[in-house]
């Protein structure tokens, strides 16, 4: 998007140029108060996944509606936000790079940082990256409790806290802050029952971590995760004390699909791609949303109010059908705007270099905001 191409506030949403990532302001904001109001309900705390908006005006919105924070998976995503104004950050994953723990240990004396850990080896570099700079930094030991990726087995939490703990402050500048229990993969399960059980089954290896930590003589002060799919269920275990919750607030279409739990709050697609009829055929319709707008690792995205169905038309173009039963004659005319959900917000917005926020719908709003989304592009 060029300089002169750029939304401005004020404009109508039909000024707005296609593709464009569009966020209906009053379902985000609603969606925000609803997670906000569930968390202070059930008495804990919200840190919700800024690695899905990469935004610190969003972020910003979440700690003033209640959020004690917000995580990142990627030292790169803490430090652009950290840039950007935001004060309080968890680093949900493992650095064991010695560069990048060094780039760690100078964000830790400037803003309060938090990051999870899974080895001893991980321990001992953090540490040593600490001391170098005299920094200190909350270290939460990661478990793994069904997604078979990260963090070590509940039986071994005991030892690597007890490593945490041996390299406190002033000298090593390790604060052990709990235990982070994330279980990725049971956020997409489609039935409600299947999640409840994953979080079951999730909040028994992270009891069993908690045991395993109180019996080599340390307390753990909080267990952190949860996320979308299963936010409910791990709340009512009175396992987790945080909850780690990222999509809520738009609400991808991967996420639509699941099967609503009943002890949750609804929340509504927030999050748009706009895009433009470009070509036009007798029983199709082109748009200008190919996958450089939208990511498809989770599927194709969902065309908004009509009844129509996106198919792959490669990097620049989108091509839609009617539905089976739809009529041809319902295809969208040259020019017509489309909007699309997102299959997976996440990697969608790493493809865009702002948002558009609106308010008063889709058809009829007005740019509010035009926020820069800092944490674009930050991998590393």
């Amino acid at each position: 998007m060029n300089r002169a191409d750029r939304p401005a506030v004020g404009d109508s949403v039909d000024a707005i140029e296609t593709p464009a990532l569009v966020i209906d302001l009053d379902a985000m904001q609603r969606n925000l108060a609803a997670m906000a109001a569930f968390a202070r309900a059930h008495g804990v705390r919200l840190r919700p996944h800024a690695k899905m908006h990469k935004c610190a005006a969003i972020a910003g919105l979440q700690m003033a509606a209640g959020a004690v924070g917000v995580c990142v998976q990627k030292t790169s995503e803490a430090e652009a936000l950290a840039v950007a104004g935001v004060a309080d950050v968890y680093i949900t994953n493992e650095v064991i790079d010695r560069r990048k723990l060094e780039r760690v240990a100078a964000l830790a004396r400037r803003i309060r940082l938090a990051i999870a850990v899974d080895s001893a080896e991980g321990v001992d570099r953090l540490a040593e990256a600490m001391r170098r700079v005299g920094a200190a930094i909350e270290v939460f030991v990661e478990i793994d409790v069904g997604q078979g990726r990260c963090g070590v087995a509940p039986a071994a939490a005991g030892a690597l806290a007890h490593q945490v703990v041996s390299h406190a402050p002033p000298e090593g500048g390790l604060r052990f802050a709990g235990l982070q229990a994330y279980h990725g993969g049971a956020q997409h399960l489609r039935g409600a029952a299947e999640r409840e059980a994953a979080s079951h089954h999730a909040a028994a290896l992270a009891r069993a971590a908690q045991a395993s930590i109180t019996a080599s003589g340390i307390a753990c002060p909080l267990v952190t995760g949860a996320g979308t799919g299963t936010f409910a269920f791990d709340a009512a275990s009175g396992v987790w004390g945080e909850l780690q919750t990222g999509s809520y607030l738009f609400m991808d279409r991967d996420y639509a699909d699941n099967a609503p739990s009943p002890q949750a709050p609804r929340f509504e697609h927030a999050l748009f791609v706009k895009s433009q009829v470009m070509s036009r055929g007798a029983a199709h319709a082109v748009i200008d949303a190919g996958h450089k707008s939208h990511a498809i690792d989770s599927g194709l995205p969902r065309v908004w109010a009509r009844e129509l169905e996106y198919g792959n038309g490669g990097d620049e173009h989108g091509i839609l059908r009617p539905k089976p039963g739809a009529l041809a004659h319902d295809l969208p005319q040259l020019g017509e705007t489309v909007w699309l959900v997102p299959g997976h917000c996440d990697p969608t917005v790493n493809l865009h270099e702002r948002y558009v926020a609106v308010r008063g719908g889709l058809e009829r709003g007005i740019v509010e905001s035009v926020w820069p989304i800092e944490a674009r592009g930050c991998f590393a």
